[in-house]
Formats: C-alpha cells, structure tokens, sequence
C-alpha cells in the first residue's frame, strides 16, 4: 500500500476518533474492549503515538514508557501526540531508520503502516464506546490489515513471541489453512518452528477456509467481530487452532 495513501488513511482515521472520543462519556467501557473506558482508549493511543515518535526520533526506543508527560484531558494529549507523531513522519523519508519490533525492517515507513493500521482499529473502538455507527473501512486498508496480522503479528510474532504463544506449537496440526478476502489469499502452516504465513494463489487448496470481506475480516482477526461477520469452513479443530494462535497474538 503506498505511503501517501497510508498517511491519508491515518488522517482520516484519527479525525474519526478523536471526534469519538469528544463524544463519548469518558467513563463509559469499550465495548469491544471492556477492561478500557474510553479515557483509557484515548490514553493507550496517545501514549503508542509519543513512543513511536521517539523511536523514530531518537532511533532507538526510548528508556521509559510513555516517554514523557501526558495531559490529564485525553483530547489534548490526543492532539499533542498526534502532531508529534505526524511530524515526525513529516521530517523523514519513508525509508529512514527508526527503531522497531519487526528486525528485518528498521525503518519510518514501518511505522507509517504500523500507526495506520493502529488507528483503524481504535477508531472503531472509539465509534463503539460512542454509539456512533462503525465507519467503513476502506477495503485496501483492510486487506492491507490483514496481510500484516497475518505475517507480521502471527508469522513473525510466533517465531519471535514465544512466550505469547504458550503450548500452542508444542505439537501443533500442520495442515494447511486459508485465509482469503476480495482476489486476496493467504496460505497458513503452523509450525513447532512458528507459523508460516504466504500468499496464496486461491483459498481453496487447504484443509480449513477463513473468508470474508475486508473490513469484517480484518476486525474479525483483531477480535472486534464476532464468528457471524466471516465465513469459516472446513476442519472444526484446524479452524479452532487458528483461533488460538491469532489471538494470542493480538491480545
């Protein structure tokens, strides 16, 4: 997904949210995380944003979590950090350095993909805790969500995460599962080693099938849908493996 439009997204985005935040009850609980009231919603975005400033600021991660001072009203620490962040993405080009989770790619651009995705999801939690209705995502966006759940988080996570993933690849089943969305698919394996994630040319040459339309996919894998918003088919104990395994990595 190219940059610009990644960038654009996360304007969008953001502006939803925020205007959710302003109007939800700072009290009222998350629907679609309950351990969080909306002021603690705002707060995680605020303090993932000022990391990732500082990450790319600094080039390496910051000593302390958050790094620095948040306002004690959630829309101005919103607003602060967005423009930190923002800014940062502003000063630099997509393929400068910046520290991050994911070794192979230490870089701006990482980030810029990582805070879009970010602030999709978040922007639907915040419509939630609102009442408002869930704006649509845009189903690049979305495919492009679910590409990097699937290979960053349950790929790259699993192999990478251990301790995330508890028992679940002490002996796991290693058929193949599909996960597929619009012309898109993704071949699934898991492995003792971590789970294998590729892409595919069609979902339907594997023992398991995920699929769905974009954005209730990519929700559905970020446990903000329900089973009713995909399609699941075939082998009940390899659709249930996945299950696990993704949250697990997306908890």
């Amino acid at each position: 997904m190219e940059t610009s439009r990644l960038l654009s997204r996360l304007e969008d985005d953001f502006a939803l949210l925020r205007a959710a935040v302003a109007e939800a009850d700072p009290a009222a609980r998350v629907p679609s995380c309950p351990d969080w009231t909306a002021a603690d919603l705002a707060d995680h975005v605020a303090k993932v944003y000022l990391h990732k400033t500082e990450c790319i600021r600094l080039g390496a991660f910051p000593e302390e979590y958050p790094p620095g001072v948040l306002d004690a009203d959630p829309l101005v620490s919103l607003d602060r950090c967005h423009a930190a962040l923002t800014g940062q993405f502003a000063a630099h080009s997509p393929a400068d350095h910046a520290a991050t989770w994911h070794e192979p790619d230490q870089t701006v651009g990482f980030w810029i993909r990582r805070m879009a995705q970010e602030t999709v999801i978040h922007r639907v939690d915040a419509e939630l805790v609102a009442g408002r209705p869930v704006s649509p995502i845009p189903a690049d966006l979305a495919i492009d969500g679910i590409d990097e759940v699937l290979k960053l988080f349950l790929g790259y996570g699993s192999a990478h995460w251990k301790d995330d993933m508890g028992t679940l690849l002490d002996k796991p089943d290693e058929r193949p599962l599909s996960v597929f969305t619009g012309h898109h698919a993704w071949r699934v394996v898991a492995t003792p080693a971590g789970v294998e994630v590729s892409d595919a040319a069609s979902g339907f040459d594997a023992d398991a099938l995920i699929s769905g339309e974009p954005g209730p996919l990519l929700l559905w894998l970020w446990n903000r849908a329900d089973d009713d918003a995909v399609r699941l088919d075939g082998d009940r104990a390899l659709l249930e493996q996945f299950h696990a395994l993704r949250t697990a990595v997306t908890q």
